[in-house]
């Protein structure tokens, strides 16, 4: 049986996270503002080299967020085509039919929608449709917009079946009278569960936030999507990096509740994790449109700090044979060893 223990002791945080300065909110503000201005610049036309199909395509492409040679995929249950000029002759194409963007067309006389796209599916089989009609109907065929297309369209049913999950296990633990473990409230001897609550409010925040200000950004982003932060505006960079910061925290925060918990307690706590990380992501994104989500964000901000320094500022000793965090020295409540100091 080890014997051997591990301490680490944090020295006490004094002043370093008082009240939030007053100043913080106009700081706040402005950089929201900053960042709300930031856009994908516009392509240079004038560069030696290029032909005028070229321009016309890069034109496009920032003008419309897609181009020609631009693969599509029917997300609809069916589109159809027209063969124009033909009048009253059309394809129909199924979900799942792939498709790319051929040509360009205006009609100032159409009252619905002036822009034409031209889409082929085949050599034999080509058409037109409307450019809202695509937008609404096709999605690109990029894996990324897939995803994006898919979370936005059932994300809502997933949320909804977590969250009754969540309740009728916490009934079940209720009924037999066990305690129910929730991420701040009771939450387990860890950080890494209200920031992962803290990332994903600040990833709604920053969505709600390009929906609001530049909507084309987030279009942009769609058509041409990319998970490297370093090749988008600063505001979408900051988005794409609270995704791949959560992805990390999530794989800690599994980690440590797992190391806490026994597998039924984890696999509950990590349950009401969830809820609480969907109630953030529409909380909000719904306050956030209302414009005092930036408040709330920084309420939040707060309280993990408090947390965080609670947490460290206290003596935590570990066991020798499992790694379970302890209180005092003695009897691992996990794995029954006995920890003391030499």
């Amino acid at each position: 049986m080890s014997r051997q223990l591990f301490r680490r002791q944090w020295t006490k945080a004094g002043p370093l996270l008082g009240p939030l300065p007053g100043g913080w909110l106009p700081c706040l503000v402005l950089l929201v503002a900053l960042l709300s201005s930031c856009r994908y610049p516009a392509p240079s036309l004038d560069a030696e080299g290029l032909t005028a199909e070229a321009r016309d395509s890069l034109r496009y492409l920032h003008e419309r967020h897609y181009t020609w040679d631009t693969n599509l995929e029917v997300a609809a249950d069916s589109v159809t085509l027209a063969c124009l000029p033909v009048k009253d002759s059309y394809y129909r194409l199924r979900r799942g039919d792939r498709l790319v963007v051929a040509e360009f067309a205006v009609h100032p006389a159409d009252s619905v929608d002036s822009v034409w796209v031209k889409l082929a599916h085949s050599q034999e089989v080509q058409g037109w449709m409307r450019e809202c009609d695509l937008k609404r109907d096709l999605v690109p065929s990029d894996s990324i917009s897939q995803a994006i297309h898919l979370f936005s369209n059932v994300h809502v049913g997933c949320s909804l079946a977590v969250f009754a999950l969540c309740v009728l296990l916490w009934l079940v633990r209720a009924a037999f009278r066990k305690q129910f473990r929730l991420v701040y409230f009771r939450d387990i001897d860890s950080a890494y569960p209200l920031l992962l609550c803290l990332l994903m409010a600040s990833s709604a925040t920053l969505y709600e936030t390009m929906q609001l200000f530049h909507p084309d950004m987030w279009e942009h982003f769609y058509y041409n999507p990319t998970l490297s932060p370093f090749e988008a505006p600063c505001l979408l960079s900051l988005f794409l990096l609270s995704l791949w910061a959560f992805v990390i925290v999530l794989l800690a925060a599994v980690d440590d509740c797992f190391h806490q918990l026994s597998p039924v307690a984890a696999v509950s706590y990590l349950l009401g994790l969830a809820s609480a990380c969907i109630f953030c992501y529409f909380f909000f994104v719904m306050t956030t449109a209302l414009y005092v989500g930036y408040l709330f964000l920084l309420l939040l901000t707060w309280l993990f700090l408090r947390r965080a320094v609670r947490s460290f500022a206290k003596p935590l000793y570990r066991c020798g044979r499992c790694g379970h965090r302890l209180r005092e020295k003695g009897t691992c409540p996990r794995c029954g060893a006995v920890n003391e100091t030499y």
